[in-house]
């Protein structure tokens, strides 16, 4: 395999389940319908997105030097967009309590049952868009990566 084919292929893998994973999750978001499955698919996509940095870094150092230098800016990118999405999604629980007027999760303990679900699915349906959101930013990172490889 050619280090041109394998840079492609990882980048169309990343796209694929990070398509799959925000597709996924962007509907449910939609339909309020939280999922189980959600976050096992999210994270399947953050972890291609660093198989493909690795992948990019190994190509890197095998001396393997794509036409355009864009390629590493889009090969590695996907990582760091994980990595600020976990930051913005920790920071999406805060921000409804904060919306409500609650101090934190002992507060929410203190109010009636259908209120603290209705928290806790806000909270939930937050970083739910968050991820899927970052996982469309990764998906065309993704393809311009492959594009360009």
């Amino acid at each position: 395999m050619t280090d041109v084919t394998i840079a492609v292929v990882a980048a169309y893998a990343t796209l694929a389940v990070n398509g799959v994973a925000g597709a996924f999750a962007g509907v449910r978001w939609w339909l309020v319908l939280p999922s189980d499955a959600i976050w096992p698919l999210l994270r399947a996509g953050q972890l291609v997105a660093g198989i493909q940095a690795a992948l990019a870094g190994v190509l890197f150092v095998a001396g393997y030097r794509p036409d355009d230098g864009l390629y590493w800016l889009y090969a590695l990118l996907p990582v760091a967009i994980g990595l600020i999405a976990e930051q913005l999604r920790i920071a999406s629980a805060e921000q409804v309590l904060e919306n409500r007027d609650l101090e934190d999760a002992e507060a929410v303990g203190a109010l009636p049952d259908s209120e603290q679900r209705s928290v806790v699915l806000a909270v939930v349906r937050r970083e739910i868009g968050v991820m899927a959101v970052a996982a469309f930013v990764v998906c065309v990172l993704a393809l311009r990566a492959a594009l360009i490889a």
